[in-house]
């Protein structure tokens, strides 16, 4: 029987090229300039599907960027498994903050340095190289299914048509996800759940065009502190949403679970660091895990309004907007959000001004069916790889693909990732460590032996 850790020792070298063929295509599918790179980002996963030993793989057009498929089909009457992943990235902005370029792969400090190495080329490309050692060596005992997107970082648009109108194609036993984080390094995690989303933006207007601050300053009113008037009004002081309805049907955690989140090792100050912020900040009366994990918000991504250039212009901005989203919990219904928080913008909105409140959509939250056989497996295959007992976590991150696995094919989801909190996903310098590199393919490795 092949000895998974010295094979994997032996083509690590071999992995890792692999792993940089596909960082080096700069695939970020929120830049219309970068469409033909999404595209070739698609190809070259597919390339490596075939090398992987797939035999059936097929490229699906969507109203985007196109979805990549591929099975391994050779075990009838044994599980099959329907692995995600997306090769899509973030846009690398601001560049000057990277001490290396974004999409040249470097090693440095036991981490891969560039734009994808944890989300998620990294992760998903672990999946695929392990499904090529056991798929050459005769010894995969599973059924395997790859469906990777390119559309994930702008919200997966048009995967839930794709796996509504492919439902046959996608017919699995179970999802497995690795796209989520470790707690720390050297401890496995497996995430059994997900906030879900809700968005919306609002465009608030005072007047037809902007107004000279000398002429007019004092005697009409100014769309920016109408603005900050009405944002105000959408949390109280102890940190709560003030919106009526927010927290409708938001139950608050069981004994049992509380017991779980107090003995994770991980402190206040631990996550200030992570975090980089000055100070903690959100519900009063309620720990740090529960408010990122467990509890809905509300959250400001962005406000405009006037000049901001260079220089002085003293104007009167007549349009001011903002763009908010919410993180929501178990039972909440995204769309009775979104009504929720519509409703409470007009009634507050200042009678000097317009209102235009636009719905982004959104996708529930996601809990793992508890006891189940993957979900064992899993744990064991985590604790052999990493010699630890590993993190049951939650995740305050949505990933919406889980929701459309759930709703529309029926399929529990596993969520087994293995990148770190502080690996500065979207951020600059991004990076992945080379140890969870090494441990994560094992324990997918171990996973599938022990999942049949």
């Amino acid at each position: 029987m092949i000895d998974p850790r010295s094979y994997l020792a032996e083509h690590r070298a071999a992995h890792l090229e692999e792993l940089f063929r596909l960082l080096r295509i700069p695939s970020v599918s929120a830049v219309a300039a970068h469409r033909s790179d999404v595209r070739m980002a698609a190809q070259a996963f597919m390339d490596l599907m075939r090398r992987a030993g797939l035999e059936r793989v097929e490229l699906h057009e969507t109203a985007g960027h196109p979805v990549v498929y591929g099975e391994h089909l050779k075990k009838p009457g044994h599980p099959t498994v329907l692995v995600y992943g997306h090769y899509d990235v973030q846009p690398p902005e601001p560049l000057e903050l990277w001490h290396s370029p974004p999409f040249e792969p470097e090693v440095r400090d036991g981490k891969i340095f560039a734009r994808g190495a944890t989300d998620d080329k990294g992760q998903v490309t672990m999946h695929l190289l392990v499904a090529q050692a056991m798929i050459g060596q005769g010894i995969l005992p599973v059924n395997l299914k790859f469906l990777i997107e390119g559309e994930e970082e702008i919200g997966s648009l048009h995967l839930a048509d794709f796996v509504a109108r492919h439902k046959d194609l996608l017919s699995a036993d179970y999802v497995v996800i690795s796209d989520s984080t470790m707690l720390r390094q050297g401890v496995p995690a497996l995430c059994v759940g997900l906030r879900g989303l809700a968005g919306l933006e609002l465009r608030l207007r005072t007047g037809a065009h902007d107004l000279h601050s000398g002429n007019f300053g004092g005697a009409v009113p100014n769309a920016a502190h109408a603005l900050v008037e009405l944002l105000a009004t959408l949390h109280d002081r102890d940190g709560r949403v003030a919106v009526d309805g927010f927290y409708d049907g938001v139950a608050d955690l069981t004994p049992a679970e509380r017991r779980t989140f107090s003995a994770l090792p991980i402190t206040d100050r631990e996550f200030l660091d992570q975090a980089g912020a000055y100070s903690l900040y959100g519900e009063s009366g309620r720990t740090t895990l529960e408010r990122v994990w467990t509890r809905p918000t509300l959250e400001l991504n962005g406000i405009w309004s006037g000049f901001t250039g260079e220089g002085r212009k003293t104007v009167i901005p007549c349009e001011a907007g903002a763009k908010i989203t919410c993180r929501l919990v178990p039972h909440q219904d995204p769309q009775q959000v979104i009504a929720a928080v519509t409703h409470h913008l007009r009634q507050h909105c200042p009678d000097s001004a317009q209102l235009e409140v636009l719905d982004a959509g959104g996708v529930p939250a996601f809990l793992a069916p508890p006891g189940h056989p993957a979900l064992r497996a899993a744990e064991q295959a985590l604790r052999e790889a990493y010699g630890h007992e590993p993190d049951v976590i939650r995740m305050g991150g949505s990933i919406p693909v889980v929701t459309a696995f759930q709703e529309l094919l029926g399929l529990p989801t596993l969520l087994m990732g293995f990148g770190l909190p502080d690996e500065n996903l979207h951020a600059p310098d991004e990076h992945f460590a080379l140890e969870n590199f090494a441990k994560g393919m094992l324990a997918i490795w171990r996973f599938w032996q022990i999942a049949d």
